[in-house]
């Protein structure tokens, strides 16, 4: 018996070349035949515009779609030494090891975190009550999870990571656009995040350190020698685990996410116990008015779902692992119950803290260093590092390294991609993102959900609306300007066109935020303030109706060989 995983088409990259220049497609379908090794040769039809179409033997069947497929013959062509490396192959069957559970873990890694702990927490700073604050993180991850499952889709049906699918949509050059904007917003996580790790080493160092000299704040650096001292302490730990590659971090996330549950049950119990319930944290009522509430509401829904866009862009670089379809959407189906779940886990034992202590810590790393007692230290230093470890590893540097991979394979390769996102991280200066809540939610949050929210609307479109979710994997491998994702020099002219479209609009609102300008007309404002589904959706629109006129100008300059 003979498997084959193929379905050929043979047609022209370019009805003006010769009719009889063909290029082969892949499919994503595997069919088994049942007869020797010897196929008998197909036969050949030729539709009006003269594209020569191969026709299936009747005895090849397809077997069922719910099996991820390995990739679809990668090694029948040779792919460009400019666009490739072994980082940006389509995964094999054999690397397909990413379970449902394994998925799940990874979310569940990436939502346990110091700043998801200051979520909710800053929206109830911000006048909501504890419910609306918490009701109001689940409903943006119940509306990213449809771009998160649509994404992710096409890393396990193709193999293929983020920065070789944005080829298919904004071209083979430009596709670097799109990955290096998703790169700088990685890059600027990363630095946060390992900020927070430093400081949960400061916090956590003997009285008599953190009151020397070291300790003073230093104005050009914005932060005192010490605790730059210990970000960057923690900035180097990182790399040992960053090292392994994507394995390192599959078992990583597989192994802490069942001791960050143990952890954060019991800091929820110990809050419980000690407070003698939550009855202050249910007291707490809204200080907004019904129009101040609605005017908080869309910009903190838009912040929220920006938390976690990011992943809605290079979930593929996941998905290419996972063993099925079935497996990625299981795996990833949880994310509003995690992040509901932690987020009421940071409120309760923020608002337990004005009751145990007199005073609100709204900080889980200050809140531990208050407990005191040594094994409280250990536990508190293991917890917040697995954390945060956790969440920067898998969101913060595959998706810069694989970028800067696909900007220069001969250059770049995961680890080398992986050191520079972390050097980029300290050029960020996060201390000083961090300084308040609304610079955090509205500045940095906001603000970045202008460049991903148009990408991700253009990538979705191309794939679904424009494509059909057919890709070739030969075509985004490959330099030749007869190729389906080669365009106009390398670059999608609809896709640049929408994406430019899409970020405009959201500057002024932006720029205001920041003190650039004071005075942004109004609408202009709601745009800002909404930034993520204005981009998602007119750069999605705007990049259909662009591909439709170029197609259709194409179709009508197009002349046909034979009759001229």
């Amino acid at each position: 018996m003979v498997s084959k995983c193929l379905s050929l088409h043979l047609h022209h990259p370019n009805p003006h070349n010769a009719i009889t220049s063909a290029t082969y497609s892949h499919s994503n379908l595997c069919y088994t035949s049942h007869v020797p090794n010897i196929l008998s040769t197909p036969k050949l039809s030729v539709n009006k515009r003269h594209h020569f179409l191969y026709q299936r033997p009747h005895f090849f069947a397809p077997m069922s779609s719910n099996i991820s497929t390995a990739t679809p013959l990668f090694d029948d062509f040779d792919p460009d030494p400019t666009l490739t490396n072994d980082d940006l192959k389509p995964t094999t069957s054999d690397q397909r090891t990413f379970s449902g559970w394994e998925m799940a873990s990874l979310w569940i890694g990436l939502v346990v975190g110091v700043p998801t702990y200051y979520l909710a927490g800053s929206l109830v700073d911000l006048g909501m009550a504890w419910w609306q604050g918490i009701a109001t993180v689940v409903t943006a991850n119940i509306i990213l999870l449809i771009p998160l499952v649509l994404t992710g889709d096409v890393g396990t049906r193709y193999g293929i990571s983020f920065p070789v699918l944005a080829r298919s949509s904004f071209g083979i050059r430009g596709a670097h656009i799109p990955t290096l904007l998703r790169a700088l917003v990685g890059c600027g996580w990363y630095g946060i995040e390992t900020w927070i790790g430093g400081e949960a080493i400061f916090l956590l160092l003997p009285e008599s350190i953190k009151n020397s000299g070291l300790s003073q704040s230093l104005p050009w650096l914005g932060t005192s020698p010490l605790e730059f001292a210990c970000f960057i302490a923690f900035w180097l730990a990182q790399l040992t685990i960053v090292w392994k590659g994507m394995e390192g971090i599959r078992v990583l996330e597989k192994y802490s996410a069942p001791i960050l549950i143990v952890l954060t049950s019991a800091l929820v119990i110990w809050a419980y116990v000690s407070a003698g319930g939550f009855g202050h944290m249910l007291s707490m009522s809204s200080r907004l008015s019904s129009s101040e509430f609605w005017a908080l509401f869309f910009p903190s829904l838009t912040a929220n779902i920006s938390f976690w866009a990011t992943l809605a862009l290079n979930i593929p670089d996941f998905t290419r692992y996972a063993k099925s379809q079935k497996d990625q959407i299981i795996g990833q189906v949880g994310l509003p119950l995690f992040m509901g779940a932690f987020t009421f886990v940071g409120l309760a034992v923020t608002s337990s803290t004005q009751v145990i202590f007199g005073r609100v810590i709204s900080s889980p790393i200050e809140l531990l260093g208050q407990i005191g007692g040594f094994t409280t230290t250990i536990l508190a230093i293991l917890g917040i590092s697995l954390a945060t470890i956790t969440t920067n590893i898998a969101a913060n540097v595959v998706a810069p390294a694989n970028a800067l991979v696909n900007l220069s394979p001969s250059i770049f390769t995961f680890r080398r991609g992986a050191l520079l996102t972390a050097l980029l991280g300290i050029v960020f200066q996060p201390w000083r993102l961090l300084n308040s809540s609304e610079s955090f939610v509205y500045t940095w949050l906001v603000g970045y959900s202008a460049l991903l929210g148009p990408i991700g609307g253009i990538i979705v479109a191309d794939y679904y609306v424009l494509k059909r979710t057919k890709l070739s994997i030969k075509d985004m491998y490959t330099m030749n300007t007869q190729g389906k994702y080669y365009f106009s020099g390398g670059y999608n002219i609809s896709a640049l066109a929408a994406l430019i479209i899409g970020i405009l609009p959201v500057i002024p609102g932006f720029l205001e935020k920041l003190g650039v300008l004071t005075a942004v007309p109004g609408p202009l404002m709601v745009i800002y303030n909404n930034a993520w589904f204005f981009g998602f959706f007119v750069a999605g629109v705007v990049h259909c109706l662009l591909s439709s006129l170029i197609a259709s100008r194409d179709k009508s300059r197009y002349v046909d060989p034979l009759l001229s």
